[in-house]
């Protein structure tokens, strides 16, 4: 996700035609002229929005009909502008440095435009403090669907006036307020809210600041949100503890197909509640538990029990300070992971020397597309054996295959994968980069590498950081490069 453009703006500046909005839609403004025409025809434009809402507006009392002319002009004039963002039904203004003047502008256009189903505010800072100007004409019955505000520097009171809008918004089906730290002061309202949207599929707080108190009173939600396809609590760093006691109402998510837990410091009591738990979501599809290493001694019985996901495509978990027994219990349960797309293992030393453990799961899994196994400490017997997997046809739907980092694999294992790797035909991404700290001579497997890439119709990267080539491979590389009749970068960051 890419962070915040943060772009200040003078509060003085609130004139109407010197708004960012008008800055940020100015380049569509002479299209927009020469559409005049059209815009009182054509049914999907923005001016029809205003004339259907005209009519129903003719029937309630107005204290001055001038007043209302000119409310509508002015709202035509803002609508226009946005040209087909509101056509679309979507209205993206994601990153554009909006100001305090221009939130005004917004909420009386967004009352212009009742079939909106998309809002997109994220990364605009200036929306923090002002979303009851915003968003308080949304009426019930609205038909959005979805509302982002990714980092927008949301307040408590914001969250407040949230939790009290959610249950006008019965069509909701995505929640995004991901990088809002100050909504944890308000997170009773929205989680009161909450209950009201059973029709919510995607509920995203990432980076939210939330506490072991925080999972107890989304957990009280749960239960109403039957719906739920993807739940995202990752990178609250504080969280570790709150499901030792509350992860009872997450059962009730039995559509889940997402539950990313990434980087929330989980505890041993909090891996043997979810243990509970986890196993029991049948449509779960992807599940992140990577960077929580306090899982790497209390994960055997939770890794075990991930047999019972026969759905599941995704399983990251890397960076988990996976221990022996852990790594032989996650790998006997992988066997029974026939539709696995993505395994990342990454960073998890006691992947070294086991990878044998895997060998079952490596020759059964017909779908795997992305195989992750970066400083894992893997020596050569272990390339040896992945080498060999892939010449006996296995693997031949991996897309993207990461061995970086993992520095004790001499010239010969090197060797052996570098013969094998051109049978993996859908292969796009490799990288067997070295570690920041070391720097080595390529040997002679890297003609054997040459003459792969050129058997591999998919192939775009590959990345070979700190691999030293001597000059006479260089030449090859250069004549490979003049050679080839398609773009592959090798990513080696000059080679030494």
């Amino acid at each position: 996700m890419s962070q915040t453009r943060k772009k200040t703006s003078s509060e003085g500046e609130t004139k109407p035609q010197t708004s960012i909005v008008n800055k940020f839609l100015r380049g569509s403004n002479a299209e927009s002229r020469k559409e005049d025409n059209d815009l009182k025809t054509t049914d999907s434009q923005p001016s029809d929005w205003i004339q259907k809402t005209a009519t129903s507006e003719t029937a309630k009392p107005l204290s001055s009909e001038m007043e209302w002319r000119s409310s509508m002009e002015k709202n035509e004039h803002f609508l226009q502008k946005l040209g087909k963002k509101a056509v679309n039904k979507c209205l993206d203004l994601n990153n554009c440095g909006l100001t305090t003047a221009d939130m005004k502008e917004m909420g009386e256009a967004l009352e212009m435009i009742p079939e909106l189903e998309e809002l997109n505010l994220s990364w605009n800072s200036k929306v923090g403090g002002n979303l009851p100007l915003i968003l308080q004409k949304f009426q019930k019955g609205s038909k959005i669907q979805m509302i982002e505000l990714v980092d927008c520097s949301l307040t408590s009171e914001d969250g407040t006036f949230l939790g009290q809008l959610l249950p006008m918004l019965q069509s909701l089906e995505v929640l995004d307020l991901s990088i809002n730290r100050d909504i944890v002061g308000s997170l009773n309202s929205i989680a009161q809210g909450l209950k009201s949207t059973s029709n919510l599929k995607v509920l995203k707080l990432h980076s939210c600041g939330l506490s072991q108190k925080s999972v107890k009173i989304l957990d009280a939600a749960f239960r109403y949100l039957g719906e739920l396809r993807k739940l995202d609590l990752s990178c609250n760093k504080d969280l570790g503890g709150g499901f030792e006691d509350s992860p009872a109402q997450l059962v009730m998510l039995k559509h889940l197909q997402v539950l990313d837990l990434h980087q929330c410091s989980l505890t041993a009591d909090d891996v043997m509640s979810l243990t509970q738990v986890i196993p029991l979501l049948s449509n779960l599809q992807e599940l992140d538990l990577s960077a929580n290493k306090k899982m790497g001694s209390s994960s055997e019985n939770l890794l075990s029990r991930l047999r019972f996901l026969p759905a599941l495509k995704s399983l990251v978990i890397n960076n988990c300070a996976l221990e022996s027994e852990t790594f032989t219990a996650l790998a006997e349960a992988s066997i029974h992971l026939s539709a696995l797309e993505v395994f990342n293992l990454s960073w998890n030393k006691c992947v070294g020397g086991n990878l044998k453990l895997l060998l079952e799961t490596l020759k059964l899994s017909m779908s795997l597309q992305v195989l992750r196994l970066s400083s894992c400490s893997l020596v050569t017997e272990d390339v040896a054996l992945l080498a060999s997997v892939i010449q006996t046809g296995h693997l031949a739907k991996l897309q993207k295959l990461d061995l970086s980092y993992n520095d004790s694999i001499c010239d010969a294992g090197w060797t052996m994968f570098c013969q094998n790797v051109r049978f993996l035909k859908e292969l796009i991404e490799l990288d067997i980069s070295l570690r920041p700290s070391n720097f080595r001579d390529c040997g002679q497997w890297f003609r054997h590498l040459l003459y792969a890439v050129t058997k591999l119709p998919q192939i775009t990267e590959i990345g070979m950081k700190r691999w030293i080539l001597p000059a006479s491979q260089e030449e090859e590389l250069e004549c490979f490069d003049q050679d080839k009749k398609r773009s592959i970068h090798f990513d080696h960051g000059g080679f030494q």
